[in-house]
Order: C-alpha cells, then structure tokens, then sequence
C-alpha cells in the first residue's frame, strides 16, 4: 500500500510536486475561466510556469538526493529546462501581448495618462514618426 516516506529530502520532493501541481492547475483553470486574451494570456504564463518550474525542481531533489547510489545524476538537464523555463516565458508573453495591443489598440480615453507628457509610444502610427527630425 502507501508507505511513509523516511528522508527528509522525499518530503521536499513531494511538497515541490504537490506546490508545483497546484500553480499548474491553477494557471490552466485561469485560462479557461478568465474573460478576455490578455487576462487568459497572464494565467498561463504565469502560475504554469512557476509550477512547471516545481515540478522540475522536485525532479532535480529526487534524483540527486532520493534514488540510491547507482542511479544518482546530476539533473544538469532539468536544471537547463528551468532556466530555459524562466527565460523564455515571460519574453514570449510579452511579445504576444504586444502583438495583440498592435492588432487591438486600446482607445486613447482607456489609457493612463503618461506624467511626462510624452505619449505612448508603442501606438504612434509610423506616418507620424516619419515627420519628426
């Protein structure tokens, strides 16, 4: 049946899995739940990725610390997942989201208004761009 674990390091294991189970489940209950593309868009690229990231992490504690000597690595390989994880996430998000304000700009009255009276200028038309010195 079930058995207890006995190392501290299974424990780790085990709470990195359920921690990184939960931000999964979460971010993909977000995608599904949330109403418009860029509150869908932040669900996922955020929470999934923190719970991939535990999930990987769990990976790296149980095979360095938990499996018994002949089979202990070094999980160089998830660690490189991790870090790809992390890099890679964010700025994917941010592209996608910045092609979707390029194709769906948001009205002038919808936007804050910048302190230094300069404009915004992601969504300056290339015409006008152009004029300027």
């Amino acid at each position: 049946m079930f058995e207890m674990p006995a190392n501290v390091w299974e424990w780790v294991v085990i709470a990195n899995l359920l921690i990184g189970g939960v931000f999964v489940f979460i971010g993909s209950l977000g995608l599904l739940r949330l109403n418009n593309t860029m509150a869908r868009m932040h669900a996922p690229s955020k929470a999934t990725t923190i719970g991939i990231g535990g999930v990987l992490v769990a990976s790296v504690f149980y095979f360095y610390q938990v499996v018994d000597e002949p089979y202990r690595i070094f999980p160089a390989q998830d660690l490189l997942v991790v870090f790809f994880l992390f890099l890679t996430a964010p700025v994917s998000a941010h592209f996608m989201a910045k092609a979707y304000l390029h194709k769906h700009p948001p009205q002038e009255s919808d936007l804050p208004q910048p302190t230094n009276g300069v404009g915004w200028a992601t969504f300056k038309s290339l015409k006008s761009t152009h004029d300027h010195p």
